[in-house]
């Protein structure tokens, strides 16, 4: 919104300051005019100035003090005597109220209209200190709670809306343009764009009695987003909107329903993944973020060390055989799988690949994507994949007898195949098959590795520290685990900053375990062994367990304790079988 008196202080503030000559100053002032923007915010969008030079200037010549919103605490009291549509509107944050006078953090000079709607409207006096604009912005969030301004002007606007009006939109949607048109469809956009932001994977929305919930899963963990309770109205109208978006059915609500969308931002688009499922007081919804351009698909950013990433460059040099990559759901398998045909992707591979869903497109790789719906299962797709004269194949996950028959034929024929099972550990891989109804043999002769992995959360760099504080078996188990003195166990953990959102952690990696099938276990294969065992006799030739290679990243200053002991069980050498112990290397018999 064009501000002209507001302008021009802070044409004359910046002229003062020298920040600006006064033929740049009236250039830009047109400019701005031009777009309908205040001056403040076209120089900080088109880079001309930042935020902190120009709070600079505003004190300085108009001897204001500087708030640092991020460290104050301001009472709920004053929240409730000023409403969101004024502080979102003028662009301030309400600091606190004695007597008559409100105290409000400003970024840019107030206008005189500003100051009569506070005085008339509200019933103070204002006093300004200035902040940050960044800081307001997140203040409002945290106060007044997300897209708080939006959803107050949609009731505002029409207080007894309730319904979507169904607009459909075939485009991609750009979810950070402008717009001063209070709608759903805005505040969707507002949802994905601050998830985004805060660099969560998930977008969760669930229905309960007479309140809405939407939480983000950032670094792995769910966080509350802190919506208005006003929000709980516009439940059905999000949610309708957001399955027009993904092409899905917004009259069925009694099945669970799976699409996907593409959005906008500045930096990139991003893929969506929506899934909806009935429950008791509406639909709950799941939205997965997954962005083009910040997939790690390089071996170096798995976060291998040096022994691992040796291990797993020896290992996709194969010309057959299988490689499979074990874990939970949500532990990072297929990214490491993408990481691997990456490093294997050349002008003389063909590369296929069989998912459900393909979640990055890669350039160079043929993608598949399976559809049950339509009877085209992973075995069906490998069937058909064979006749396309393959070097290299992806099976997205190996879930029964048929499909895992089928992919370990390939390997035998010829073929380097990539795949995931959902198992506990590397070992555990071995009877997953075997229990499945695979013979034995044709495990031992066609499987290459089983690669177990897990993510632990990273130390905030921002607020790390060293933890003095180190429990007495940990430091014992961490000193037997690297071999080192007691004295010289080191751990850290992140103390929490407004960078990690007060967490102490800020991004994830992977810790591995690698399970290398050589002679000796695949000649264990043929009496059907415990999963206790085949682990152990790895362990004895010189495999590092997920706990292992946990506690060197605790060591490094990678991770913390905690985040070790939550994803890893604790290595028990005790039911090692005495031959296995007694046994050298390379000389070990059943």
């Amino acid at each position: 919104m064009y501000k002209p008196v507001a302008n021009k202080i802070l044409v004359d503030v910046l002229v003062k300051s020298g920040l600006l000559s006064a033929q740049e100053a009236d250039h830009y002032v047109q400019s701005a005019k031009q777009e309908h923007k205040n001056l403040n915010s076209y120089l900080i969008r088109n880079g001309i100035l930042n935020d902190r030079e120009i709070i600079a200037a505003l004190s300085k010549v108009l001897n204001l003090p500087v708030l640092d919103l991020k460290e104050k605490e301001i009472p709920q009291a004053v929240i409730d005597r000023v409403p969101v549509k004024f502080a979102s509107f003028y662009k301030f944050m309400p600091i606190a109220i004695e007597g008559n006078k409100l105290t409000l953090a400003i970024s840019s000079p107030l206008d005189v209209r500003m100051e009569d709607d506070i005085r008339v409207h509200l019933g103070f006096e204002p006093h300004e200190v200035l902040a940050l604009r960044s800081d307001i912005d997140e203040a409002l969030k945290k106060y007044y709670g997300l897209a708080s301004d939006t959803i107050d002007r949609i009731l505002t606007k029409d207080p007894n809306k309730r319904k979507f009006d169904g607009n459909q939109e075939t485009w991609v949607e750009d979810i950070e343009k402008k717009s001063d048109d209070p709608s759903v469809a805005k505040l969707v956009n507002q949802i994905i764009l601050e998830a985004y932001q805060k660099r969560a994977t998930d977008i969760h929305i669930e229905p309960y009695r007479d309140k809405m919930r939407l939480r983000y899963r950032i670094d792995g963990i769910l966080m509350d987003a802190n919506l208005p309770p006003e929000a709980r109205h516009f439940l059905l109208p999000m949610v309708s909107r957001i399955k027009i978006m993904s092409n899905l059915s917004i009259t069925e609500k009694r099945l669970p329903q799976d699409g996907s969308t593409v959005v906008r931002t500045k930096d990139q688009d991003l893929d969506l993944r929506i899934s909806t499922m009935p429950a008791l007081r509406g639909e709950s919804m799941v939205i997965r973020i997954l962005p083009t351009k910040s997939m790690r698909t390089r071996l170096e950013d798995l976060g291998l060390n040096e022994q691992n990433a040796h291990k797993f460059r020896e290992l996709i040099k194969a010309s057959h055989g299988i490689i499979f990559v074990t874990g939970p759901t949500g532990s990072g398998k297929t990214t490491t799988l993408y990481a691997c045909l990456h490093a294997l992707n050349s002008d003389d591979q063909k590369i296929i690949t069989i998912e459900d869903p393909i979640e990055y497109e890669m350039e160079g790789i043929t993608q598949i994507q399976i559809s049950p719906k339509l009877n085209f299962s992973f075995a069906e797709g490998l069937r058909s994949i064979l006749r396309h004269d393959p070097d290299i194949i992806m099976v997205g996950e190996v879930r029964d007898l048929d499909t895992a028959e089928i992919a370990i034929r390939t390997a035998l024929t010829g073929h380097l195949v990539f795949s995931t099972l959902h198992t506990n550990d590397a070992a555990s891989g071995i009877t997953r098959l075997i229990d499945m109804g695979v013979e034995p043999y044709l495990v031992a002769s066609s499987v290459e590795a089983f690669v177990a992995q897990r993510l632990v959360r990273l130390i905030c760099p921002q607020c790390k520290e060293e933890d003095t504080k180190i429990p007495d078996t940990v430091a014992q188990e961490m000193s037997r685990s690297l071999g080192i003195p007691l004295s010289q166990v080191r751990v850290y953990n992140g103390r929490g900053c407004e960078t990690c959102n007060k967490t102490g952690y800020y991004g994830r990696t992977a810790i591995y375990e690698i399970l290398h099938m050589d002679e000796f276990i695949r000649a264990m294969l043929t009496s059907k062994p415990s999963t206790e065992y085949v682990k152990h006799a790895a362990m004895k030739n010189g495999m590092a367990t997920l706990r292992q290679n946990g506690w060197q990243c605790v060591a490094a200053g990678v991770t913390t304790v905690s985040e070790v002991l939550y994803v890893t069980s604790k290595d028990d050498w005790s039911v090692l079988p005495s031959e296995i112990l007694t046994a050298p290397a390379g000389n070990r018999v059943l």
